[in-house]
């Protein structure tokens, strides 16, 4: 659907235009003289069926399965992420959907043992009571495990790269080697990277997650999730799960989720500007112990993040010395409000450890950098960072 003048790449989905252009124009139908730039929401569930046969021509007949506010919403993110796009009605549900679609009793999951906390807790919840084998490899780890040969026999490998919350980043490319020659699907937590920052398909995944609560949708104010692929078998296994099981958005997520795109490579490019002076603060403060930022110098995914990744994003993780320092500094703050989640407009604080599911230090939190001016952003933290410090 993308408009008729569009520069096509190779594989025909707006590749040959920039990162702004297609946060834009991605899902876009031909335009229609005397119609909406951006249609309305089609707010149906059953549509009108007529005297025809269910689905005749193409017509659509139950918004849980087929509904136009949603295949453009989809044709939008597949076209970022360079693969066919399935919405969901979270990032957990698209995550859920990719594990039991692909795998199966008896068949061996390997997971993120330090990426996000929810996936491990449906990992041991639900994996294990329908009987999955689940093997849990650090992202630092993941290498050298597919190195050695271990990923053969596994069915399904799940990545998060970078890890949420510490950063950490793993070689795509080297694990997707490893992963197709052992015969195991690859799949990627793109979250925190997003389609503009990281291209897990063309690095040899086989899917792509994004929980577009996040950093994709950007406003702090909807509930979503997608997944990717380039695979036709992949892709029309994970879609009956989600038919089967009910979990695809609503019309208003999917048209809000769409418009909500179109600054995501202006948003992205100032949440990475101030990413990087917050990452220097943080570095230079004596309320601070350790900082992690893959595109700081000197961080331990630097040199590999600047290799595989796009662009850098907006989320830096830290280590203050106690419950205590963390509390001081939020609440010496006015920019930096306590929340959970990630990569919105508005700059936010998550000790991390308050949830239980992440193994760090309790004064250990992310810090999701916003849009607010850089020079403001600085200038508050730093009051809460020396409010940190009083005893």
């Amino acid at each position: 659907m993308s408009a008729p003048d569009a520069p096509l790449s190779g594989d025909g989905r707006g590749g040959g235009w920039g990162d702004g252009t297609r946060s834009v124009r991605a899902g876009d139908a031909p335009p229609v003289p005397g119609t909406p730039l951006r249609p309305s929401p089609v707010f149906a569930a059953p549509f009108h069926l007529g005297d025809l046969p269910p689905r005749a021509q193409g017509a659509d007949a139950y918004a849980r399965t087929e509904h136009p506010t949603l295949r453009a919403f989809e044709e939008a993110v597949g076209q970022l992420d360079r693969g066919r796009s399935l919405a969901f009605a979270t990032g957990m549900a698209a995550v859920a959907a990719v594990l039991m679609a692909c795998a199966s009793a008896g068949d061996r999951v390997v997971l993120p043992s330090d990426g996000y906390y929810a996936t491990r807790l449906l990992a041991a919840d639900e994996l294990a009571r329908l009987g999955m084998r689940v093997q849990y490899v650090p992202t630092t780890g993941i290498e050298q495990v597919a190195a050695r040969g271990d990923l053969d026999g596994a069915r399904l490998v799940l990545l998060e790269t970078p890890s949420n919350p510490q950063l950490d980043v793993c070689d795509l490319a080297a694990v997707a080697r490893a992963a197709r020659a052992g015969g195991a699907v690859l799949a990627v937590d793109n979250t925190t990277a997003t389609p503009l920052g990281q291209r897990p398909l063309e690095l040899g995944a086989h899917v792509t997650i994004g929980s577009d609560t996040k950093a994709l949708t950007g406003h702090s104010d909807l509930l979503l999730g997608h997944v990717s692929t380039g695979d036709d078998e992949l892709y029309a296994r994970i879609q009956a799960w989600r038919n089967h099981t009910g979990g695809t958005p609503g019309p208003f997520e999917a048209w809000l989720g769409h418009r909500s795109m179109s600054t995501l490579d202006l948003r992205l490019a100032r949440q990475a500007q101030n990413a990087a002076a917050v990452a220097d603060l943080l570095a230079g403060h004596p309320a601070v112990r350790s900082v992690r930022w893959p595109w700081r110098p000197g961080d331990p995914s630097f040199a590999l993040a600047s290799r595989q990744m796009l662009r850098p994003n907006g989320v830096v993780s830290a280590e203050l010395a106690s419950v205590d320092a963390v509390r001081r500094m939020t609440a010496a703050s006015r920019l930096w409000d306590a929340a959970t989640s990630f990569g919105g407009a508005h700059s936010t604080v998550d000790r991390r450890a308050q949830w239980g599911g992440d193994a760090v230090p309790a004064g250990f939190v992310r810090f999701s950098c916003g849009i607010e001016d850089t020079a403001d952003l600085v200038a508050d933290l730093t009051v809460g960072l020396d409010a940190a410090l009083a005893a």
